[in-house]
């Protein structure tokens, strides 16, 4: 049995603040190892569930976050970036039964500590035929075509709650309680450790293969908080304006959705002005 564990920060124990997630700070130096805690639990669990290997898919900022050397032995990580499947790499090659998506978050324009949908700030809303979606369901999506069920999900409570509606079967762990974008009720590194252990050994039970769905096709809707990223996005070729903040486009795979969302919101970022954004 292999594990495919999509690791994201913002949903990891003790993660609150922008300077907890912000690559070079104190603050991220401090939490990388309660991230890297939640994900070493996880990788214990699964192993004492009956796994025979565990990737890890480094999935956060410029995915060089997680500490190798404090992972258990048994595991191996892709770190780094520019990955064809971004957040969700390795499970394309036929050999992976099922994924965990450890430190997720809610999306754009939802409720949720540090919630955004995989720019901080520039997105405001993401739509899947005219379901606000956030990276979990992105993800879910795209993991579905090659038949691996989402077996693990934690984070706050509510990205929690929001994997209800694109994983029902899988387990969740809420590491934290929402209280804004930027406080949360806090559970400390030894108890989510355990808590995810516990959960991750269960869900290796739900690690079995299946026919790969294809839900398109697909019509992903982007808004963004000022016009002219709607603007530069269009350069991506299918990608349309359809209002003044808004653009959108079809596919007839998650595999060639995902990969033309990264292609936008790569654009977006690169039309950000320091100032005015």
């Amino acid at each position: 049995m292999k594990i495919l564990i999509s690791a994201d920060m913002e949903g990891a124990t003790g993660v609150t603040w922008p300077a907890d997630v912000l690559p070079g700070t104190a603050r991220w130096e401090r939490c990388r190892t309660m991230f890297t805690s939640d994900v070493n639990a996880a990788v214990l669990g699964f192993f004492d569930g009956g796994a025979d290997e565990v990737l890890i898919n480094e999935a956060h900022w410029d995915m060089r976050n997680l500490l190798l050397e404090e992972l258990d032995e048994r595991a191996q990580m892709l770190t780094g970036r520019h990955k064809s499947l971004s957040m969700v790499e390795g499970v394309q090659h036929g050999d992976v039964d099922g994924v965990a998506f450890l430190g997720y978050h809610a999306g754009a324009g939802m409720e949720g500590v540090l919630a955004h949908t995989y720019l901080a700030n520039q997105i405001t809303g993401v739509w899947i035929n005219g379901v606000r979606a956030s990276e979990g369901l992105l993800n879910s999506h795209v993991v579905a075509e090659y038949g691996v069920p989402v077996v693990l999900v934690t984070g706050d409570d509510l990205a929690c709650e929001d994997a209800l509606g694109y994983a029902p079967g899988a387990l969740k762990v809420a590491v934290k309680d929402h209280v804004s974008r930027y406080a949360a009720v806090c559970r400390t590194p030894a108890r989510t450790a355990a808590d995810i252990r516990a959960a991750a050994k269960d869900a290796a039970a739900l690690a079995v293969r299946h026919e790969p769905v294809v839900g398109g096709p697909f019509t992903v809707e982007v808004e963004f908080d000022a016009e002219h990223l709607s603007m530069a996005t269009t350069i991506v070729p299918g990608v349309r304006r359809t209002g003044e903040r808004k653009v959108a486009y079809d596919s007839e795979t998650m595999y060639e959705g995902i990969r033309t969302f990264k292609a936008v919101t790569t654009i977006a970022s690169a039309a950000v002005e320091e100032q005015y954004g």
